[in-house]
């Protein structure tokens, strides 16, 4: 398995990393990882450690998805280094909340350029090398994406766009045998909440309502990428599968006037 991981330094991504490697080499595959992020770090590389500590082989590759040359730079380290691409898992996201009216263009534009535009170019890059290999794509969206949340700032138009742009992509590559597939994590524990998280106050209102009543763990997310990319799923693409412990059925059932199943 030849996969490439952007965001790969710590979280979901970083956890992704880690399972696919597991999941390779219980298959019997060498697992080749090219753990990528926006620059080199001590987390970065202690991924590329753990990887290689299991048995598999990792680069650590840098650079701003925000810079539309960055993408295919990646995607050719890592072809260069491995000999081809099975998987890209474009998992790198920024979130910058605010007031829709509030928003300047610099940071809509700055949230688009990396939570859409770089993971289309990633995929334009990608194309070639996952049409050799019959390969599959998986892209981290959000339940935010699903579900309109007041004060996300351009980050919930940029994760809809962005599970629009993998569902197409997944129709006009199907005639070359690539599936490509969406993860919408809902509320989740990373670098990016841990402060929030923090909180017990916060945390604990959070998983009231929840139905599983916990957050996730970038464990729970990286399983379903696994999944995705992996031969497990080979008859499955174009979907979008949102991990949220059911918080966004929750929602669902307290429409007010829609049916209930409570007696």
């Amino acid at each position: 398995m030849k996969a490439l991981v952007s965001g790969g330094s710590s979280g979901i991504g970083a956890a992704t990393c880690l399972r696919i490697t597991e999941a390779a080499l219980a298959r019997g595959e060498q697992p080749l990882i090219a753990v990528c992020g926006n620059e080199l770090n001590n987390g970065q590389e202690q991924v590329v450690r753990s990887i290689k500590s299991m048995g598999g082989t990792a680069i650590a590759l840098a650079g701003d998805l925000g810079d539309p040359d960055v993408p295919g730079q990646l995607v050719a380290a890592a072809v260069a280094e491995f000999g081809g691409l099975d998987a890209l898992i474009a998992n790198a996201g920024i979130a910058n909340p605010g007031q829709i009216c509030e928003l300047s263009i610099e940071d809509w534009d700055s949230m688009f350029s990396v939570n859409l535009r770089g993971a289309w170019l990633l995929a334009k890059a990608s194309y070639p090398h996952l049409k050799e290999s019959r390969g599959s794509a998986c892209f981290t969206s959000s339940m935010s994406g699903q579900l309109p949340h007041a004060g996300s700032g351009a980050y919930s138009p940029s994760k809809a766009a962005l599970t629009m742009l993998a569902q197409t992509l997944a129709l006009e590559w199907a005639p070359e045998g690539i599936r490509v597939n969406v993860v919408s994590p809902g509320m989740t524990h990373t670098r990016m909440t841990e402060k929030m998280y923090a909180d017990p106050q916060i945390k604990k209102a959070r998983e009231d309502i929840i139905p599983l009543a916990r957050i996730g763990e970038p464990a729970d997310i990286a399983n379903v990428i696994e999944f995705l990319v992996g031969p497990l799923s080979g008859y499955v693409t174009g979907q979008d599968i949102c991990v949220d412990g059911g918080f966004s059925k929750s929602i669902l059932s307290h429409i007010p006037g829609r049916p209930s199943s409570k007696p």
